[in-house]
């Protein structure tokens, strides 16, 4: 558990210097740092992917700042919120997590939206959390067998070995920015859209007391992100569901989702992968704004 007052900001006030960086905690004394910008009258949540921090929408939050108040969060362990030793990250831990952060900061016609694993607790956060959720807007959900490990050759091999007992987190403790950056870049169709600073922040995070566990755990993860696909038919709130056309998922798993929610449409994003906020930010803020109906 981390012991500093406020939470890292450094690499994030270079992107958002007017944004207010703080701490949410939790009943357990878990803290999660997130971002607060806008001065918008509804209330936008935005969930990151997996291995990444709340910087992963760092070209889409100032698109959209004039029209919402967008809560940008790290989820637990991850970005600079606190590793708690020993700590969940399975899909139940984590959804707990945000549905207590909207309860704590004691948020109400609130917009869920994410990508990735963030877009697939968008989902089943929004089950528990009822009438305080107006909508989930959903990016490339993350529900589905070997989960990053389909990004390319490489994140197989390192996802892999990874989530294996005993030497998984020797594993995570290896990485490096060559391997990151070759995973990462397995969820771009262009990977020159990631950008190197972007990396580099990764990695300071990856070197983190206690983060290779994080990262291991958070890998092996992947098995209940499928099985929470059993309460996105209790989502009573209407979704939209976006996929890149070249995410990670195949067409009948997207269909199938799209079968389970009851009030959803689907919009499909030309040469995207699985990082849209990264590839295309324009579209994704165009979308956010246009089911705020700005």
């Amino acid at each position: 558990m981390g012991t500093e007052t406020q939470p890292n900001s450094d690499y994030t006030r270079t992107w958002a210097p007017s944004g207010e960086i703080e701490y949410a905690k939790l009943a357990d004394g878990t803290r999660l740092r997130y971002l607060k910008a806008g001065a918008g009258p509804a209330a936008l949540i935005l969930l990151h992917t997996v291995r990444t921090q709340l910087d992963h929408f760092q070209l889409v939050i100032p698109e959209i700042s004039h029209a919402f108040t967008v809560y940008a969060v790290d989820m637990p362990g991850m970005g600079w919120s606190d590793i708690t030793p020993a700590a969940s990250y399975t899909e139940p831990a984590l959804r707990r997590a945000i549905v207590e952060f909207v309860t704590t900061l004691d948020l109400n016609d609130v917009t869920l939206a994410g990508e990735s694993m963030g877009a697939t607790l968008s989902l089943t956060a929004s089950s528990e959390l009822e009438d305080r959720v107006r909508r989930v807007v959903a990016f490339n959900t993350y529900d589905y067998s070997k989960g990053v490990g389909r990004a390319n050759r490489v994140a197989s091999i390192y996802v892999g070995a990874a989530r294996l007992p005993t030497i998984g987190r020797v594993v995570t403790s290896m990485e490096n920015n060559p391997v990151l950056g070759i995973v990462m870049r397995g969820g771009l169709l262009d990977g020159g859209k990631l950008p190197e600073h972007y990396l580099a922040e990764l990695r300071r995070v990856g070197r983190r007391h206690g983060y290779p566990r994080v990262a291991r755990e958070v890998f092996r993860n992947v098995d209940s992100m499928i099985a929470a696909r059993a309460l996105y038919g209790r989502v009573s709130v209407p979704v939209t569901l976006i996929y890149g056309d070249h995410d990670w998922s195949q067409i009948p798993e997207r269909e199938a989702n799209l079968a389970l929610l009851r009030d959803a449409q689907s919009i499909l994003l030309p040469d995207t992968g699985h990082f849209a906020a990264l590839e295309q930010p324009a579209r994704v803020a165009e979308i956010l704004l246009d089911k705020h109906g700005v």
